[in-house]
């Protein structure tokens, strides 16, 4: 069975950042997958839990509510791994075109008194948030894009290298 393109992603090389994950043409149009890595896989502590479920309703609601980019918003999730989210949106920009966007979107959240969405008819968890915690992670993310906005490690994927058999298969140690 052939890898999914991100898990060819040498997660031991990876650092914060907004990288493309994929892009797809769905309907004859691009739709992009973008990888937001707020922690280095493997490397530091993974974003708490409930902290991730207010950051997801924030920046979701932040991005669904931007004049700008609402109608180009298809996603905005949690990766399973709790090292980032996963942003779709419509069309094929590079990470460099999102920058701003998600600064503005890590940014807006030190503002909020209150996590969006967070009522039992709302919600699946509702009692699983932690605003003050969320502002912490937002904060720290926002610092690390402000402080990097020159360095292209932060938006481009390091690839696994994987060796090749003689007849074209790729390798993977066990």
């Amino acid at each position: 069975m052939e890898l999914i393109q991100s898990f060819c992603v040498d997660h031991t090389l990876i650092v914060p950042g907004i990288f493309t994950s994929r892009t797809d043409i769905v309907g004859g149009e691009p739709v992009t997958t973008y990888d937001i890595r707020l922690k280095k896989p493997n490397r530091e502590p993974v974003i708490d839990v409930a902290a991730m479920h207010s950051l997801e309703h924030l920046i979701a609601t932040f991005l669904r509510n931007d004049p700008a980019w609402k109608d180009e918003v298809i996603y905005w999730g949690p990766m399973g791994c709790l090292t980032g989210f996963y942003l779709i949106l419509k069309g094929g920009r590079p990470p460099q075109e999102i920058y701003a966007l998600l600064l503005a979107a890590f940014q807006s959240v030190n503002a909020a008194d209150t996590v969006p969405g967070a009522t039992a008819v709302n919600c699946g968890h509702y009692l699983m948030h932690n605003l003050n915690l969320a502002k912490w992670y937002a904060a720290e993310f926002a610092d690390y894009l402000e402080k990097n906005a020159d360095n292209p490690a932060i938006f481009e994927y390091p690839k696994a290298e994987r060796l090749m058999t003689d007849d074209g298969q790729q390798f993977y140690d066990s």
